[in-house]
């Protein structure tokens, strides 16, 4: 039975206005020449729909460099698909809140890896890069568009956790989800700015005990021990998890990269995830269809039977996985165990 597709982020572009230290595609200024052209994305968006109504995340790079952009989100809006957007939120304006509306768009989703300008503009390595983001978000808010607040964790940035969290409280955001670092990309420079496994622990504890706090959504990504955690904190309590099936939000299961979720590269590469670079396809010369269905790759990732080390004797492997990325990443085998996780089996 083909696994159901949830959610597919889509990097239309990899031209990026910001140098971001931690960005996975490495995005510079300027278009790839390699781009698919809106024929071309517009028929991605058929062959999606064909398998299914997943969630579609309009990503870069910066999405918003895009010119044919809100042409794709009302396509993909009108084939039924719910269409959102990640942005670094600098470059919108009141104009772009009103085509971002028009074209269906359902969510906007604003990184903020700092939380004050000093912290946000060295991350992100371009001045005022704070500031047009705090200027987007209040674009937003006054066309009534849901926006979530994303944030990467790193040794950098986590002693303002708290505080980015009573930001995104502040602001009037709908979830804040947290990333944590994966090093691939510009990334793999920042080795040493990963959290350790016990950090690692630590603060999806604290993230998780949040829940009460705020009225927030969270949700950590790139983090599939939270799933575990979200199960030993409710257990210790005598409680039921409280799972969210469907949406941006959803808490199903931690690792998701090629069983409910798969990332597309701007020259139409599948991949498992954004941040794990294997070619499971190439939309130039295969269906959509196909590679969800038929990659190899694709078919050792829903193989938990597969998995090796600690990751492969777990007994919660179904619901958490380990990360693949971060296990190919140091080790070049996506089917090894997640080498940031305390807990053994």
């Amino acid at each position: 039975m083909l696994p159901t597709l949830r959610i597919v982020a889509w990097e239309v572009t990899r031209s990026c206005n910001l140098n971001c230290v931690h960005c996975r595609a490495s995005s510079n200024f300027g278009p790839n020449p390699q781009e698919l052209d809106t024929i071309q994305a517009m028929q991605v968006l058929d062959q999606i729909r064909e398998v299914g109504k997943p969630i579609i995340i309009l990503t870069g790079g910066e999405p918003l460099l895009r010119e044919d952009i809100f042409e794709l989100a009302d396509y993909g809006t009108k084939k039924g698909l719910r269409m959102v957007m990640g942005t670094n939120g600098t470059l919108i304006t009141p104009d772009i809140t009103k085509k971002i509306k028009g074209s269906g768009i359902k969510r906007v989703s604003i990184s903020l890896d700092g939380a004050k300008r000093e912290s946000h503009d060295k991350f992100r390595q371009v001045n005022g890069a704070f500031d047009k983001a705090m200027k987007g978000i209040s674009y937003l808010k006054e066309q009534g568009i849901e926006f979530q607040i994303n944030t990467t964790i790193t040794r950098y940035n986590l002693s303002e956790l708290e505080a980015i969290l009573d930001l995104a409280v502040s602001l009037g955001a709908i979830a804040h989800h947290i990333f944590l670092l994966v090093p691939t990309g510009r990334a793999k420079e920042m080795v040493n700015q990963e959290l350790n496994a016990q950090e690692y622990e630590d603060t999806l504890h604290w993230f998780y005990q949040q829940q009460g706090n705020v009225r927030l959504q969270l949700k950590a990504t790139c983090a599939p021990q939270y799933y575990r955690i979200i199960r030993q904190e409710a257990h210790s309590k005598g409680q039921k998890v409280n799972k969210r099936t469907h949406g941006l939000d959803a808490v199903t299961r931690g690792c998701l990269a090629g069983v409910s979720y798969c990332f597309i590269s701007n020259e139409g590469i599948v991949q498992p995830c954004g941040y794990l670079e294997l070619n499971s396809g190439d939309l130039r010369e295969s269906t959509f269809f196909d590679i969800w269905k038929k990659s190899p790759i694709f078919a050792d990732l829903r193989n938990f039977s597969k998995y090796k080390g600690k990751c492969g004797r777990c007994e919660y492997i179904n619901i958490c996985g380990g990360c693949r990325a971060r296990a190919y990443a140091a080790t070049g085998d996506y089917l090894s165990e997640e080498p940031l996780c305390v807990y053994r089996p």
